[in-house]
């Protein structure tokens, strides 16, 4: 998969989750994120913003995570004494669960795919061609 690929998956999967219904829509990654932001402000007047922690496991969920909470105009934040891998934010729950948490598993998914094939590549081109698991062997491990 190319970058350009890339970027464009994650543009179809934004505007799937902005409910895009026309040829033209789906043409404006702009227009999707103006919907969801209102599709948001909707909900948080008629829903209460309720407080989420979210902990992400590595680096690259947490980073992009936090730029969609961001592109939606959400605050993430994190108290003090809490790991660096947790986010808060307050934001109604049914945009939680029809929205933000779909669309981020369903782009985290694209992204990881994209960077263990660049890995794969570059381990591949770089270091040794062979960068399959290691090899499991009979017997017990009696530790170090």
């Amino acid at each position: 998969m190319q970058e350009s690929d890339l970027l464009e998956k994650l543009r179809k999967i934004e505007r799937l989750y902005a409910g895009a219904a026309t040829p033209g829509e789906k043409e404006a990654a702009a227009g999707a994120i103006a919907r969801i932001r209102h599709r948001l402000d909707d909900m948080s007047r008629t829903e209460q913003p309720a407080e989420y922690r979210f902990t992400l496991m590595d680096g690259w969920s947490k980073k992009l995570f936090l730029a969609l909470l961001r592109r939606y105009e959400l605050r993430p934040y994190r108290y003090a004494r809490q790991r660096r891998n947790t986010v808060m934010v307050r934001v109604p729950r049914s945009f939680v669960n029809e929205t933000l948490w779909p669309e981020f598993l369903e782009l985290s998914e694209v992204l990881k795919s994209y960077l263990e094939e660049v890995t794969q590549r570059v381990i591949a081109q770089a270091i040794h061609e062979d960068s399959g698991d290691e090899e499991v062997v009979p017997g017990e491990y009696l530790g170090s």
